[in-house]
């Protein structure tokens, strides 16, 4: 079957969203200045709800993605990519706190290289994880997009507690 698409154009660049009828299977940053898949009649509903959850995300509006998604991948790297997703917004994780939660605390680099191919960004937030020394190391989109990333959450989230 093939892949309906859908792009989204972030702050950050246009987001190529790819899926079915069921589920997202990736949401991956391009580096194209022109929108190529807009929304048509076919477009499935999964992937409507993506781009919704998308801008909500980007005003600032959602903390956590529900729109449902497919990851395949290797046992480890299902592990590793499950574990991403307990990384609260506006918040952060080493890629050995990921190595420990995915079983394997001595896959600090295969960690690393496993966040490098998450097909599902944002949605599994692999822009969450940092050096063990606090730095910004890797992002398969450029580390630019993480540091903007971090900071938008940290900001949002700042906003919420001093409303609070």
């Amino acid at each position: 079957m093939d892949l309906a698409k859908l792009d989204y154009p972030s702050p950050l660049g246009i987001i190529e969203i790819s899926g079915t009828d069921e589920h997202v299977q990736s949401v991956l940053f391009t580096e194209r200045k022109d929108i190529l898949h807009k929304k048509q009649a076919d477009t499935p509903a999964v992937l409507m709800e993506c781009y919704k959850q998308l801008d909500e995300y980007f005003q600032g509006d959602r903390l956590e993605f529900t729109v449902p998604y497919k990851l395949e991948g290797t046992a480890f790297q299902e592990r590793v990519w499950k574990s991403l997703t307990s990384v609260s917004y506006g918040k952060t994780a080493t890629y050995k706190d990921i190595a420990l939660l995915a079983g394997n605390e001595k896959a600090v680099r295969a960690v690393g290289s496993t966040n490098g191919r998450n097909p599902i960004c944002l949605l599994v937030p692999c822009h969450r994880i940092i050096g063990a020394n606090g730095k910004m190391v890797g992002y398969a989109y450029g580390v630019w997009r993480k540091e903007w990333l971090l900071a938008h959450e940290k900001e949002i989230s700042n906003k919420r507690i001093s409303t609070y």
